[in-house]
């Protein structure tokens, strides 16, 4: 069993954390609101550390699922960060998405200073993180990537290394501009059916049985159709990440005309009071009309 730190206990990260020390791995936690780490600790076990770079001593692995660039800064180079005493040969895992420039730099940073560094943003939400079946996406080198996933497993049931620095944030960028063209095309075609009188959920029952099937179909049409937004992967985090993907796109030349529509449509929804709603409340905009 391994030693391991974990720097962020919010929704994702606090159950993603509770699953190693399930599997028996020792963890102490961090997270800026030192409660939610007394919390933790009371329901998991291990111990609670009051910064980063005092919860990285020693361990043999550090993970962290923190907010955006600036709070993956200051987990890792900040004054208290992680960075300043890892240990030789360590294995640094960041679970945020975040700019893949930034995983390029930290890789960098950590190698300079004898450990490894992996970006590995995760896609399948709280549910996913909860339920221990998130999707993993790797950039780094193979060797701390192997030693690295069987702890990811702990919480991820496909883990995989894209290819370098950086690759894992860029095949999150990729899920993120499909999830929202998705969401759109479903919000669309729901509120046409619900205008043509159709029994939506019957309807949704037949197509999802052909090619129009996906995962947002199956585990958000009914609620679309019911306008229940209270839940799942809030828009505030989604514009986030579109902006993260907007603006790779500027850099490396991708016409993402639709998804920088879509874009705009989820800030629509938050100036209408819908920051923490799921992303499917994309249809909310149509059914205003």
């Amino acid at each position: 069993m391994a030693k391991v730190a974990f720097l962020g206990l919010g929704v994702m990260g606090f159950p993603m954390a509770g699953h190693l020390a399930a599997n028996g791995h020792e963890v102490t936690v961090f997270n800026r609101n030192q409660a939610k780490s007394a919390e933790w600790v009371k329901i998991h076990g291990g111990k609670a550390a009051t910064t980063p770079k005092a919860a990285a001593v020693d361990q043999e692995f550090v993970f962290s699922c923190v907010g955006d660039d600036p709070d993956v800064l200051e987990v890792t180079v900040g004054e208290d960060g992680a960075f300043h005493s890892m240990s030789k040969g360590a294995i640094f895992v960041d679970h945020t998405t975040a700019s893949a420039d930034l995983a390029r730099q930290l890789s960098e940073k950590a190698a300079s200073a004898g450990f490894n560094f992996l970006d590995g943003p995760v896609s399948g939400g709280q549910a996913g993180a909860e339920n221990g079946v998130l999707t993993v996406m790797c950039g780094g080198e193979v060797a701390p990537f192997e030693l690295a996933k069987p702890l990811m497993e702990c919480y991820g049931r496909a883990v995989t290394l894209i290819g370098e620095a950086g690759a894992g944030q860029l095949a999150k960028m990729v899920n993120q501009i499909c999830i929202a063209g998705l969401v759109q095309g479903l919000s669309e075609g729901i509120n046409f059916g619900m205008k043509a009188g159709l029994d939506m959920n019957l309807v949704l029952g037949v197509i999802s049985k052909g090619a129009a099937q996906s995962w947002q179909m199956e585990n958000r049409g009914s609620t679309m159709v019911q306008g229940k937004f209270d839940f799942g992967f809030a828009v505030d985090w989604m514009r986030k990440d579109l902006r993260i993907v907007l603006q790779e796109g500027e850099r490396n030349g991708a016409r993402l005309p639709a998804t920088a529509l879509i874009d705009q449509f989820y800030k629509n929804v938050q100036q209408d009071g819908g920051g923490r709603w799921d992303t499917s409340s994309l249809i909310h905009l149509l059914s205003k009309n």
